[in-house]
């Protein structure tokens, strides 16, 4: 018997609701399900929940996550498929890192103008 979805909550941080919708679409597979329809997670699903969070967190689309799922379910045959959508992917992350860099260095030189001319003042 696998993990409880109560206990896939605790081991990813991902709320249950999320699991359920992850699962309804296709984007979470293979969960197997007991007599009584309660959802049993593997550790393979646990890693999968890892990956589909962690896509998400670069911004990646659930249609693209759930594309790139499936792709893997496929086997070694979809290997360039995925690497080219994982290349897209952090080619995105990237230039999101650049953008906020150079976003945080507008706003750092904001801050130590703003410090300058307040010292100034209380002289």
């Amino acid at each position: 018997m696998g993990l409880s979805i109560s206990d896939a909550v605790k081991r990813t941080g991902i709320p249950a609701t999320t699991i359920r919708y992850y699962d309804k679409k296709g984007i979470l597979p293979a969960v197997n399900y007991d007599p009584n329809g309660h959802r049993h997670f593997s550790e393979t699903d646990i890693q999968t929940l890892d990956l589909i969070t962690c896509l998400k967190d670069t911004g990646m689309a659930l249609s693209k996550i759930r594309k790139f799922i499936q792709l893997t379910q496929k086997g070694d045959r979809t290997l360039d498929e995925r690497i080219e959508l994982l290349q897209c992917q952090r080619n995105n992350v990237k230039f999101r890192i650049e953008r906020d860099q150079k976003n945080l260095n507008k706003v750092d030189d904001k801050i130590t103008e703003y410090m300058r001319s307040k010292v100034n003042i209380l002289k």
